[in-house]
């Protein structure tokens, strides 16, 4: 059987420390890996305020602009599994280390940049390095702590990761206005540096040592590398192509049949790059899912809701940031909570309660309107902070910690990689859905709302604009007609906006059911 230098102890043994000395604590090593894993999360949901000054100061176009977020995410989904993979063979305190440093480093290149290709291109490899970080850090957690005390860690680890992102558009407000985008980027240098020295000083090394000996799968790799761009290129294009266009569904189906063939080959290599045995256990394949779905709901709810808070509402993006901090802070006490619950009662409680929480925000969310009172608001955002916690807690528990011990770096890449394709499909498929619904009911709304059919008609090639919560008026648009177009605009916008809520929702309830249905209480994680 294989063995590991780093182990957890026997089940049952709640007292027992996985390794002894002071570089084997393992509360220390959440600590030293929670760096880390902030870092990341922030620069996540950072970007995205800093991308307007970007395309300003750079002089780029919306295309380029979309490849500072794509070009980062196609990187970091393609190469997590591998970032966990290579952890469990080399060593996941090594991988981690290069993870904080190549990130470090790729974030302030960013900030030099002169140019809007050095800002892509960094940020490419800003995403590989995050790969090799991420997974690593539950995978250090599953091998320092016992079983009973892993779904605690996890559950502070999924509230680092949730505050993080939430806080991104915050930080990233305040910076951008009152310093400058480059700062968003440097923000890492510190963090990275702190986090760098602590965990050099703090984290132990664990590694699957027969992994060393064994052939590495470099045709597991090209596949499944190549199938996870194809579907996440397809998907983050489908916005501007268009779902039904040959080149995303092209793009999509070749990367399914890619991941398809993966997942055949790997079950006839000797030593695959993904153990197939690993989704024999319910709760993990369960869990992998959920996970993806728990970030399609959150990322493209997001979405959608900061577009209606600053350009329906005209918060200012760190306005509009404040009035999110309930979902922030409600995450922040879900996660531990989910953890314990996990802990309790097993996740076959906690994944169908978190997903039943974010089915009731979105629904709340389709009776919103364009002037809706804070009143209205800021409940569906508790119960969706609340329902993402949980899940996030119960879902990485039930992924990592249903792993041998041996393979917890690739558990961390797999749960990782259903969080980022989840994550990105939810972003596009609901930003197409407001599209669509927007395109058409626009000159209906603008036709009700009192303006001229010919002007209505014409404005209804505005519907991009629209989509994103722009009303289409300008400076020299009389007063009457403007009333009645951004009447009418914001009514066709919130069509959309209550199609992906109940769309979300719908979803929500999918994974509900499926995890009430498929998972059963695990007794034990499985040690070897």
């Amino acid at each position: 059987m294989p063995t590991e230098v780093l182990r957890s102890p026997a089940p049952g043994d709640e007292h027992a420390r996985p390794a002894h000395g002071p570089r084997s604590n393992p509360w220390l090593t959440l600590i030293a890996v929670a760096f880390g894993l902030f870092m990341v999360g922030l620069d996540g949901s950072v970007v995205a305020i800093a991308n307007p000054e970007i395309g300003r100061d750079l002089h780029a176009t919306t295309a380029d602009l979309q490849w500072v977020t794509n070009s980062y995410l196609l990187a970091l989904a393609a190469a997590l599994i591998l970032g966990g993979k290579l952890g469990d063979r080399f060593g996941r305190r090594t991988l981690y280390l290069i993870g904080v440093a190549g990130f470090t480093l790729a974030s302030v290149a960013i900030g030099l940049s002169d140019s809007i290709e050095g800002v892509i291109a960094f940020r490419a490899v800003q995403g590989f390095f995050g790969a090799l970080l991420m997974p690593n850090t539950l995978g250090m957690l599953r091998a320092v702590f016992p079983p009973r005390k892993f779904g605690m860690a996890v559950g502070i680890w999924a509230m680092v990761s949730s505050v993080s992102t939430a806080l991104g558009p915050i930080v990233g407000g305040l910076l951008v206005q009152h310093v400058n985008w480059e700062s968003v980027f440097y923000l890492n240098a510190p963090v990275g540096a702190v986090a760098l020295v602590f965990s050099v000083l703090v984290l132990p090394q664990s590694k699957n040592e027969a992994a060393a000996q064994e052939k590495f799968d470099i045709p597991g790799l090209a596949l499944l590398t190549a199938g996870l761009i194809a579907v996440v290129f397809g998907v983050v294009k489908g916005e501007t192509w268009g779902w039904a266009a040959g080149g995303t569904l092209g793009a999509i189906i070749a990367g399914v049949l890619l991941i398809v063939l993966f997942g055949w080959y790997e079950t006839r290599v000797a030593h695959p790059l993904l153990p197939m045995r690993l989704f024999r256990n319910p709760a993990l394949s369960v869990g992998t899912v959920i996970t993806a779905l728990n970030f399609f709901v959150l990322l493209g709810v997001i979405f959608f809701v900061m577009l209606y808070l600053q350009n329906v509402r005209g918060y200012s993006p760190v306005e509009a940031g404040v009035r999110t901090l309930p979902l922030s802070l409600a995450s922040v006490v879900a996660s531990p909570l989910g953890a314990a619950l996990t802990q309790r009662f097993g996740p076959r409680l906690t994944m169908p309660l978190g997903m039943a929480l974010q089915a009731v925000a979105c629904f709340v969310m389709t009776g919103w309107s364009a002037s809706s009172s804070y009143a209205l608001l800021w409940p569906p955002f508790i119960a969706l902070g609340l329902g993402v916690g949980i899940v996030m807690a119960a879902s990485s528990d039930a992924i990592v910690g249903n792993a041998p011990v041996k393979d917890g770096g690739v558990a961390g890449g797999l749960q990782a990689t259903a969080l980022q394709v989840g994550g990105a499909l939810g972003t596009s498929v609901l930003v197409s859905l407001i599209g669509t619904r927007v395109g058409s009911t626009l000159t209906g709304e603008l036709t009700s709302a009192g303006v001229p059919s010919a002007a209505a008609t014409e404005l209804g090639a505005a519907k991009d604009a629209v989509s994103m919560g722009v009303a289409p008026v300008s400076d020299e648009t009389p007063e009457h007609l403007r009333t009645a177009i951004l009447e009418g605009s914001h009514h066709a916008f919130m069509n959309g906006v209550h199609t992906a809520a109940l769309v979300s929702g719908t979803l929500a309830v999918v994974g509900a059911l499926l995890a009430a249905g498929c998972v059963r209480r695990n007794p034990e994680a499985t040690e070897d």
